[in-house]
């Protein structure tokens, strides 16, 4: 899965914002806002990564557990999902 090219990630007045363009602007009206671990998370998903590669990813830069690495994850792809920022391969 990596992000759809439909939304883009930027940082104004230090927050991260992902904003719509093109066809999701139209169906998805809102920003969202997102914490240094979203981000994070959002940059790897230039490339495809599945949950439990996220999950590794954010133990190797955070000191997390595993398994709460990959609930974050797993939480934070379902938002994803649920906006259409997400393409599943």
């Amino acid at each position: 899965m990596k992000v759809s090219k439909e939304f883009i990630l930027r940082e104004i007045a230090g927050e991260n914002i992902l904003v719509p363009i093109g066809t999701a602007a139209a169906n998805f009206n809102g920003l969202i806002s997102m914490n240094g671990v979203g981000r994070f998370i959002f940059d790897l998903l230039a490339e495809e990564h599945t949950a439990q590669e996220l999950a590794d990813h954010v133990c190797g830069e955070y000191d997390v557990p595993k398994e709460t690495a990959l609930k974050d994850v797993e939480e934070f792809l379902q938002q994803l999902r649920e906006i259409g920022a997400l393409i599943e391969a």
